[in-house]
């Protein structure tokens, strides 16, 4: 029995490993997944990446994501965003939701800027096992992954926005199984190609660096629930500085997407020191 068949949420019988594997290589193909975000060890994590196919001859264009995993809202980042009118996706939990009713309404008064996505109800990273990545549990069944993935796109639609056809896992990690899940569920996962904050830890000077530098094609992704970082004020100049040089801000649907690629992350337990994911 192949680990990745486990049974579906709906109780069908498990899979075989010739059938898991047939059907995980036509979505990557339906989906534009490359094959190698199914790779065949057990315990392998990976970490999704995309970016944006952009014509030539078209101007800077890149695509701003943020996540609000839990905690507060950084008005840093989104009074500069309204202030020079530019487009933001932001990846949202049922858990921050609940927590910043003003800044959604907010958000919900500008949607010509801001798309509301699905970043999970309770922010567990879609993984399968008992472990911690970044300090966070994990949803540790595809029951659980589903359920996480549902209701987090549950919880956007129930404050009114269109339902998210986005999802980004917390901590961006995935097992190979749950890709395979969530885009049975015609979600889309939302990977990126540049990190700009590093899960809210880095200080300012070099989060606007990286946004600044950001090449035509990127997807940006940083956090705006952590108003007491330096990383935020980072993320606020980084937007600012791509502003002046002309740069185009659009969301994720604007352009056509390279095929999800994955980069595996074979032991996450030794990053986890780096940094983590907190409330304050």
């Amino acid at each position: 029995m192949c680990w990745r068949c486990l049974s579906p949420p709906d109780g069908r019988p498990p899979l075989s490993r010739r059938s898991f594997a047939t059907g995980a290589l036509s979505v990557a193909a339906a989906q534009s997944i490359d094959p190698g975000c199914f790779p065949a060890a057990r315990d392998e994590l990976v970490e999704p990446r995309m970016s944006m196919v952009i014509p030539p001859g078209t101007q800077r264009t890149v695509a701003l994501t943020l996540d609000a995993c839990s905690g507060a809202a950084d008005m840093r980042i989104i009074d500069t965003l309204l202030a020079l009118s530019i487009p933001a996706t932001i990846f949202v939990t049922g858990l921050w939701l609940r927590s910043n009713g003003a800044t959604l309404d907010l958000l919900r008064a500008r949607p010509d800027l801001f798309s509301l996505q699905n970043h999970g109800e309770l922010h567990l990273p879609p993984i399968l096992g008992t472990r911690r990545i970044y300090g966070l549990p994990v949803a540790g069944t595809l029951d659980a992954i589903h359920r996480e993935v549902e209701r987090g796109a549950d919880a956007v639609a129930a404050t009114g926005a269109a339902r998210p056809a986005w999802y980004r896992a917390a901590a961006g990690i995935y097992s190979p199984a749950a890709i395979s899940l969530i885009e049975s569920m015609d979600v889309r996962i939302a990977g990126y190609s540049l990190v700009a904050d590093e899960g809210a830890s880095l200080p300012a000077a070099p989060v606007a660096h990286r946004i600044a530098a950001a090449v035509s094609g990127d997807v940006i992704i940083a956090h705006v629930n952590q108003p007491h970082r330096p990383s935020g004020a980072g993320v606020a100049a980084g937007a600012t500085e791509l502003h002046k040089a002309g740069t185009a801000f659009v969301g994720l649907d604007a352009f056509p997407m390279t095929a999800l690629r994955c980069r595996p992350i074979a032991t996450p337990a030794a990053r986890v020191s780096r940094w983590t994911y907190t409330t304050a």
